[in-house]
């Protein structure tokens, strides 16, 4: 958790703008593959956010400074990834399909770590 004061909201949410556009400017500039229409991530017109997954890594990393820190493997074969910045001012959530592209599901500012207490399953703030 980050020691700085916390961002104003309309800072914030700026922000969150501003990675949002970046993110798909850069995947639209890369990716010629076709869009997943089953993914829940979408730009303003309607389209996923989708490319290759290495791709995908490197601009989030470049970008943000973002690296996967927690990923779940899906009934359908999909795996999703929590990335994020050292700080944990942004994150993103990020399903990769099998055979298929990557595509950005979600992101954001402000990420935090819960830790586990009590009994499996439990989870403590």
């Amino acid at each position: 958790m980050s020691t700085e004061a916390p961002l104003p909201i309309k800072t914030r949410f700026a922000l969150t703008r501003i990675k949002a556009t970046g993110v798909a400017v850069t995947l639209v500039a890369i990716s010629a593959m076709p869009v997943a229409a089953a993914s829940p991530a979408a730009t303003a017109s309607g389209s996923p956010l989708c490319a290759s997954r290495p791709e995908i890594l490197k601009q989030l990393s470049i970008r943000f400074k973002e690296a996967p820190v927690a990923l779940g493997l899906d009934k359908n074969g999909s795996v999703v990834e929590v990335l994020t910045s050292d700080d944990g001012e942004t994150w993103t959530i990020l399903i990769s399909q099998p055979n298929g592209p990557s595509c950005l599901v979600a992101s954001g500012e402000g990420w935090e770590e819960l830790k586990r207490v009590g009994a499996k399953g439990e989870r403590g703030a």
